[in-house]
């Protein structure tokens, strides 16, 4: 049964990675909500997408927006993290000018992993589950935390929360994922896939291996995503959604694996991978999604 996870909460609608974002994206009806975690100085695990604080929508505790993306999140403790506002985008910035519908929500914090899980007990949530991305690079080990010290903390606030059976974890840096199936074997994991210009990390051109792929070889599996993140052991396979091809994603649901594709924002694009049988669809609008994709999820349990 196809389903929906709201990419950062709502991100076309309200601030990405927001309390008040994950709250428009239930109250529409998704399945899950897909977002990113960082790790602190001291350990917590926190929902923000980069690295480092972004100026394009974060401004400091007197209101300024900031200078440049300096802030790395592991330099900052949780305390003085909390002070940043990260409700509303930088006026005539990229964020606003790619998501002219989203609303400001002055005063909204970076959110800890924990604050967002708690979102699933409330009233009229549902069975939402969470579609937890762990950001981190092979290129860049100076700027987080590495995948150990990532998969324990997640691991230990899924547990205290009491959430691990409603939780997938997923990255592009697979050394993570291997760190959490040691750790939580019963949490899915889903290989992020992209070969763009923007982001490859399958990198096909190289003979090596890819040091996003945790040691697979794209060439030792015949030149087959699919059969890659097999290998590894998936059981999800989340590609790029214009990368997939019927063939590729028929090749994948031939090895057991469950097919969730990101991010879609355009109702022929969302519909068109529905009629190709992915399993879900990652978007930043679910209120498309929700309307678009009704005949494909009429009879999903809620």
């Amino acid at each position: 049964m196809l389903k929906i996870e709201g990419h950062r909460g709502a991100r076309g609608l309200l601030p990405e990675n927001t309390l008040p974002s994950f709250e428009r994206a239930i109250a529409l009806g998704v399945d899950g909500l897909e977002f990113d975690i960082g790790l602190t100085r001291d350990g917590v695990p926190v929902v923000h997408h980069d690295h480092a604080l972004n100026p394009e929508h974060t401004r400091d505790a007197g209101g300024s927006w900031l200078a440049s993306p300096a802030l790395l999140l592991r330099d900052l403790d949780m305390a003085a993290l909390s002070g940043f506002d990260v409700g509303r985008a930088r006026p005539g910035g990229r964020t606003s000018r790619t998501f002219p519908l989203q609303e400001p929500c002055d005063g909204a914090r970076i959110p800890t992993l924990a604050e967002v899980l708690a979102l699933g007990r409330r009233p009229g949530a549902g069975a939402v589950r969470f579609g937890i991305e762990i950001k981190l690079s092979p290129l860049a080990p100076e700027d987080t935390a590495g995948p150990e010290a990532f998969a324990e903390a997640v691991v230990a606030v899924l547990r205290a929360e009491d959430m691990l059976p409603r939780a997938s974890v997923r990255a592009f840096d697979w050394r993570v994922l291997r760190e959490i199936r040691k750790l939580a074997p019963e949490v899915p994991v889903g290989c992020l896939t992209a070969e763009q210009s923007w982001r490859d990390n399958i990198l096909r051109d190289r003979p090596e291996p890819s040091p996003w792929t945790a040691g697979l070889n794209i060439h030792a599996h015949g030149g087959s995503v699919p059969r890659m993140v097999h290998a590894f052991g998936g059981p999800v396979w989340s590609p790029y959604h214009s990368e997939l091809t019927a063939a590729s994603l028929a090749e994948a649901r031939d090895l057991g694996l469950k097919t969730v594709v990101w991010t879609v924002n355009e109702v022929s694009d969302m519909q068109a991978l529905a009629r190709l049988g992915v399993d879900g669809i990652v978007t930043d609008y679910p209120d498309r999604a929700v309307e678009a994709l009704a005949p494909w999820r009429q009879d999903a349990p809620r």
